[in-house]
């Protein structure tokens, strides 16, 4: 099996002292993992970053064992954001989330339009929130639509608008700007918690029964946007 497609690389681990095993996420052909033979040497790891978008050509000579990379930088992605710490970590949760959440070799071109889509929220004035959404578009391109709008009740608390989970169980209560959708101004505490909501929804309904525990990565992540 040989083809050439376009992707992000998603992840990355040593495979001996020369190799990388690697996850690309492929437009044309979803999530695959292959070794890339040189991928510690200097030339070719100043370009092999997460996130980074490349040209790959895949060869294996059996499908029932991992193949191999040839990898040619199309867009260096990544160290657009080496100096701004929360934006990077951000950057590795969202792939981190795809690399977990999507199964190998099944093709699904808004995934990877939505990774595209990603890097022009970081430029946005209010990427966090932004990015918040992306998380719910990605669980729902997977099948796991939260649908919010039917899950709350609208109540008056406060002389203030309140979202009110229906649950008989667990009144919680859920950040407005994530059922009013609009584009005022919110602070970080409130934009915390809109992850917390979202962190949450993502353990109880996709990790939890798939046995998946809480990326690391998303952790770190709203623990820089804290400091």
């Amino acid at each position: 099996m040989n083809w050439d497609d376009v992707g992000f690389l998603i992840s990355k681990n040593r495979y001996n002292e020369n190799s990388l095993i690697s996850e690309i996420y492929t437009k044309s052909h979803g999530k695959v993992s292959g070794i890339i033979f040189g991928g510690t040497s200097k030339k070719m790891k100043n370009y092999l970053q997460i996130g980074n978008k490349v040209h790959v050509n895949y060869n294996s000579k059996f499908e029932n064992k991992i193949g191999y990379f040839k990898v040619e930088i199309q867009e260096a992605l990544s160290p657009l954001y080496f100096d701004d710490q929360q934006k990077l970590t951000c950057l590795s949760s969202a792939l981190n989330l795809v690399k977990i959440l999507t199964p190998e070799l099944q093709i699904n071109f808004k995934i990877f339009d939505l990774i595209e889509k990603f890097y022009l929220i970081l430029d946005d004035k209010n990427w966090i929130k932004s990015y918040i959404f992306w998380e719910l578009e990605l669980f729902k391109i997977l099948g796991y639509d939260l649908e919010l709008e039917n899950l709350v009740d609208k109540k008056i608390i406060g002389n203030e608008i309140k979202y009110v989970s229906k649950s008989s169980i667990n009144k919680k209560i859920i950040p407005n700007f994530l059922i009013d959708k609009n584009d005022e101004k919110i602070s970080l505490e409130v934009l915390l918690d809109g992850l917390k909501f979202v962190g949450d929804y993502l353990d109880k309904t996709i990790l939890k029964p798939n046995n998946l525990n809480q990326p690391l990565n998303r952790i770190h992540f709203i623990n820089t946007l804290k400091l």
